[in-house]
């Protein structure tokens, strides 16, 4: 005896739950160790993690974040789906172009929401693919705070009345009417 109705095949979804960065230090290193990239419509951070530091799960990491300046919950929600929908269905060119381990945060903007899905899929494609390019590079070292400040000049104020950088000689007059002697 057959039976005529038979159960559909079981697909296998990738999700992208393994694939996320989660602990606020994973996005802190990020923002140390990179600087920001732009594309149309986001911009993101990404960086090679050393191979002292790999979690338990090897890949590459996805992190989104979505500010309050995007809109009310509701609308920064369905930025964050769309945006994990179209990395979910991405993910596999991080896998296949990068020999080593990477974290990715994605900072999106608001035409997120309303912009055509298949283009978003296909920017997102366009930045990991940007992604994979830079992080076959080697990494330049981060900049520290100190290392990334300007030389420091000195006021006019101390360099004197003739813009020379002697000290002045002469008596600075008071602009104030001077005052009798007692």
């Amino acid at each position: 005896m057959t039976t005529l109705f038979s159960s559909p095949p079981t697909r296998t979804r990738q999700t992208l739950a393994p694939f996320r960065l989660r602990r606020h230090a994973d996005y802190q290193r990020v923002y140390q160790a990179s600087r920001k990239y732009h594309s149309p419509s986001m911009s993101y951070f990404f960086r090679v993690r050393p191979a002292d530091e790999l979690p338990p799960v090897s890949g590459p990491r996805v992190g989104l974040t979505v500010g309050r300046v995007m809109g009310k919950a509701v609308e920064r929600n369905r930025i964050k789906r769309r945006m994990r929908e179209a990395a979910r269905l991405q993910l596999s060119i991080l896998h296949e172009a990068i020999p080593g381990e990477i974290d990715l945060v994605l900072h999106p903007r608001k035409s997120v929401a309303t912009m055509e899905f298949a283009s978003l899929v296909l920017e997102l494609g366009k930045v990991f693919a940007l992604v994979a390019a830079g992080a076959a590079k080697p990494q330049p070292a981060p900049l520290t705070r100190s290392s990334s400040r300007l030389p420091v000049k000195k006021p006019k104020a101390a360099q004197g009345a003739s813009g020379s950088g002697k000290p002045s000689t002469q008596q600075a007059s008071s602009p104030a009417s001077p005052r009798p002697r007692a």
